[in-house]
């Protein structure tokens, strides 16, 4: 993709929208709020784009909020001209870049170049000694929702195979297929969840090829981390297998075997971060949550479902939205090892460096 970037007609969305659910958005606002949000693929990508874009489409219901949307934008110069265009055409005063290669150099630039606007980010990158005031992150911790797929995962399975589907062996892609493995555990322990690593966060041909090795080898249940599981989710349902989603929802594109998904809930980031700033009041410059502060949630439940699913992951969740751990030891890696000792709270940041995979996981990180 060219690193070069047209201005001459941006294609962008007005609308207005409300705030976190509950708050007086357009009973607040004195003036208008101009939102530009920024994505690096397509808005309707059933992934990772969506997920934002799901949350701009939010900010629509109350009067006093513009958004302006701009997809497909490379993590590169462009980026750097879309956010100049936003703040010095259309006004922006509160800019998201969604994509990871935004942060550093653009949004960190465009912030010290901009005091007067609000930046934030998809991550917690931003830090108080390095990065402007005026710059942030935001983060929602989907291993809560993906431990509980795995609950409903393991009481949905009769082969008590399940494969996952990972994009890279990083720190946080792997505390998620951990997270699913306990909670599918949990509740099943002959469960075994058999993983394959594509190598990159979107590569539709490789994640094809994996649904259908993992389906030959007796996996009924399929679960992913990829930017758009569209094309796992299409292929295991063309197969007869069952599936989970990841980033936002993808129940559509399985009716006969969809069971939930682990989605991003940005519509509360989104709407509080923009009626704080229409009361005239800070923001923060990190927020992060789970269930507990509404910003993970999971798709309703689908036709994959078994009833004993839908009732332990309901009650997964409460336990969850209450602080209820996940990885809680001794817990055993996949070839023995004892990795965590003691009960680690949700938001525990020894839990930021997982380098690991927990017992009962069939693979490796290479």
């Amino acid at each position: 993709m060219s690193s070069t970037f047209s201005l001459t007609r941006r294609q962008f969305v007005g609308a207005t929208g409300a705030l976190a659910a509950g708050l007086p958005f357009g009973a607040s606002a004195a003036t208008d709020l101009t939102v530009g949000i920024v994505y690096v693929g397509p808005r309707d990508d059933y992934g990772w784009n969506q997920s934002h874009a799901v949350a701009a489409r939010a900010l629509k219901a109350v009067p006093g909020i513009k958004v302006i949307e701009e997809e497909r934008v490379p993590e590169t110069t462009a980026v750097a001209k879309s956010l100049s265009g936003m703040i010095q055409q259309d006004g922006a005063k509160l800019v998201f870049g969604t994509s990871f290669g935004y942060f550093n150099p653009f949004m960190v630039d465009a912030a010290k170049a901009n005091p007067g606007v609000q930046f934030r980010h998809p991550t917690t990158l931003w830090t108080a000694d390095k990065h402007p005031a005026n710059l942030g992150g935001y983060f929602c911790y989907l291993d809560q929702a993906h431990h509980v797929n795995g609950i409903a995962a393991a009481l949905s399975t009769k082969s008590d195979k399940i494969g996952f589907i990972a994009a890279k062996p990083i720190d946080l892609v792997l505390r998620n297929i951990n997270a699913f493995t306990l909670g599918a555990r949990r509740v099943n322990p002959k469960v075994q969840v058999h993983l394959i690593i594509t190598g990159d966060w979107s590569l539709p041909v490789r994640e094809a090829e994996a649904t259908h090795a993992l389906i030959n080898i007796g996996c009924d249940v399929i679960a992913s981390h990829v930017d758009s599981p569209k094309v796992i989710v299409q292929t295991a349902e063309a197969r007869g297998a069952k599936t989970l989603g990841h980033n936002a929802s993808q129940a559509a594109l399985a009716p006969k075997g969809f069971i939930t998904g682990a989605e991003n809930k940005y519509e509360t980031i989104y709407k509080g971060y923009a009626d704080l700033l229409a009361k005239g009041l800070p923001l923060p410059n990190i927020s992060i949550g789970g269930y507990d502060k509404d910003m993970v949630t999971s798709t309703p439940f689908g036709a994959g479902a078994t009833e004993a699913a839908r009732n332990a992951a309901l009650a997964r969740i409460a336990e969850l939205k209450q602080g209820s751990p996940i990885f809680t030891g001794p817990i055993k890696d996949n070839q023995g090892k004892v990795v965590l000792n003691g009960t680690h709270g949700l938001y525990d940041p020894v839990l930021e460096s997982t380098n690991y995979l927990v017992e009962g996981i069939v693979g490796s990180t290479r």
